[in-house]
């Protein structure tokens, strides 16, 4: 796709003898960040591996393990299998064996398997250190998942995230570990001072995303356009970019709206609300209300709506915001729709058509809600002779 001379991007653009604005996927960009980790972590996580397919791979093993889960109380009934193809489960697999670590060891012991590794404070140092960024991570992850997510707002999470690295790497640093919960526990129980390269790893992590995204931070004027117009400077957006978009007229409408009440007073409600919503999004997911979350007001068709209102005479602002506007952050919608596919091709359904596929894939997709009794009542009814 991104290929210096062949790829399809590099096509295009010869194709139509111009640049265009192109990004990597964030989220898998994210996901190759959070790899990052120096080889000592990443030992950790294989030895994780193999002690949980050493319990789960067989199952008398697994259901013996269950039993014991279940007789001492644990607050878990099983452990979680690592795989690769989901972006969430290293975190979860670490997450949930620290949990049940007591239980695995008295297993593994009855069963005369012998990890050394448990009963190391180094390793086990790492273990926790793990747990806490692959935690972290995976809150990034989260919030850049899911759909009608704008390339701007993926971008803010992400560079966010930067800054609360340093915020990391300093807690570590000092020892306090207010951000790393499982290894200020694991800590109370052990004498030891805290490893310098678990400070370095953070470093390396940090590095790694401002390389990264450094293509995304270099255009964040031009992605925060449609929600700042009037105090961006016009020079310092890239126009070449997109068809149709005249730099000069752009300047001179940017200039002829900029002392117009009615207009500038819709983009002030334009972030007003925008802020409403974050602080309302924040509060609930605070309080964990996720369902009432998705009853909150769209961020990006507050922004769609604006700009609509927009007369036509600022034909190249219009263009200019929707057209950033239309910039996927991420493949996540793409690779969704395939997930959607392996689950409606089953053994059970081995007969299908493309047509046929086509109607399923976009039923699961649509967000569209139909009126069923509306449709029903514009259908003739079938009297029986």
């Amino acid at each position: 796709m991104t290929g210096t001379h062949k790829g399809f991007v590099a096509l295009l653009q010869k194709s139509l003898d111009r640049k265009l604005l192109t990004f990597h996927c964030i989220l898998h960009q994210e996901a190759l960040c959070a790899q990052t980790f120096p080889p000592e972590c990443t030992e950790v996580m294989d030895v994780v591996i193999q002690i949980v397919n050493k319990i789960m791979a067989k199952s008398l093993n697994h259901r013996q393990f269950r039993l014991l889960l279940d007789e001492m109380e644990s607050a878990y009934s099983d452990l979680l299998l690592h795989n690769k193809v989901r972006w969430l489960s290293k975190g979860e697999v670490l997450k949930r064996f620290v949990a049940c670590l007591e239980e695995v060891k008295t297993f593994l012991g009855s069963k005369g398997l012998n990890f050394p590794e448990l009963e190391q404070p180094e390793w086990l140092e790492k273990l926790h250190f793990m747990v806490d960024m692959t935690a972290h991570l995976n809150t990034l992850n989260t919030a850049l998942q899911g759909k009608g997510r704008t390339a701007l707002h993926m971008l803010e999470d992400v560079l966010a995230f930067e800054r609360k690295l340093t915020v990391l790497a300093r807690d570590l640093q000092k020892g306090t570990l207010s951000h790393f919960p499982n290894l200020r526990e694991f800590k109370q129980g052990h004498d030891m001072i805290i490893s310098e390269y678990l400070h370095s790893a953070i470093i390396a992590m940090q590095t790694s995303f401002g390389k990264r995204f450094c293509e995304f931070r270099e255009e964040k004027n031009t992605l925060s356009f449609p929600v700042t117009p009037l105090s961006i400077d016009p020079s310092l957006l890239n126009t070449t970019a997109l068809a149709g978009v005249s730099q000069p007229d752009l300047e001179m409408e940017l200039a002829d709206i900029a002392d117009k009440d009615i207009w500038v007073s819709k983009f002030r409600r334009l972030t007003a609300d925008l802020e409403d919503v974050a602080r309302q999004k924040a509060v609930l997911a605070q309080n964990h209300k996720w369902s009432d979350i998705e009853n909150l007001p769209n961020p990006d068709q507050l922004v769609f709506e604006t700009w609509n209102a927009v007369p036509d005479i600022y034909v190249n602002m219009k263009k200019y915001a929707l057209g950033v506007l239309s910039i996927f952050g991420s493949t996540y919608v793409c690779e969704q729709v395939f997930s959607n596919m392996n689950f409606i091709k089953n053994k059970h359904r081995a007969c299908f058509t493309d047509d046929s596929l086509r109607s399923c894939v976009k039923m699961k997709v649509t967000s569209y809600s139909p009126d069923v009794q509306t449709l029903c009542a514009e259908v003739q009814e079938q009297k029986s002779h």
